[in-house]
């Protein structure tokens, strides 16, 4: 896991989020296809909102405001950062992110991106301080330190593209 390539792959899957609004009519973007299924917005949503919750985590960790945890994630949790792949394609989202989801629009989810990308590079210049042990809490894959919080975003971001793939045949159909 490098510092430099989980930010580079980040910015890639940004700039995937950021060319597919292009391709969707808000209309498209905010209506969800069916009952119980998320909107393109809604995906947005959550998925923006876990990267800058994750940032958050990332920050307290580099600034040693979080936790001194000195044992190693569970190995299903090193294997799924590993190989950058969470388990199962309809895994519901933990209840903290599930209530942050919420219908924002195109331009929204934009500036969202944009503030993402700032925010990112500040923070991959103050790796310089990192400590393995300072770690935060995720709601699912325990206690992490600031590089599995970087390599987290890349794998939740990355899982959510399959979502948006699912639902644009949904809508295809």
């Amino acid at each position: 896991m490098s510092i430099i390539s989980d930010k580079k792959k980040i910015s890639k899957l940004l700039d995937f989020y950021e060319q597919y609004l292009k391709t969707v009519k808000e209309e498209t973007f905010l209506t969800p296809p069916q009952q119980g299924i998320w909107s393109y917005s809604e995906i947005y949503s959550h998925v923006l909102w876990v990267i800058a919750s994750s940032l958050v985590a990332i920050e307290q960790s580099l600034n040693k405001t979080s936790p001194i945890k000195s044992n190693p994630a569970d190995w299903r949790v090193r294997l799924i950062l590993f190989l950058g792949i969470l388990p199962g394609s309809n895994l519901k989202a933990p209840e903290i992110a599930a209530a942050n989801v919420k219908k924002i629009s195109k331009e929204e989810a934009l500036n969202k991106i944009f503030s993402i990308r700032k925010r990112l590079d500040t923070i991959c210049r103050e790796f310089k301080k990192f400590d393995p042990n300072y770690k935060v809490k995720h709601p699912r894959l325990g206690w992490l330190n600031a590089k599995q919080w970087l390599r987290f975003i890349v794998v939740h971001t990355k899982h959510h593209i399959k979502q948006i793939s699912r639902l644009e045949k949904l809508l295809d159909a």
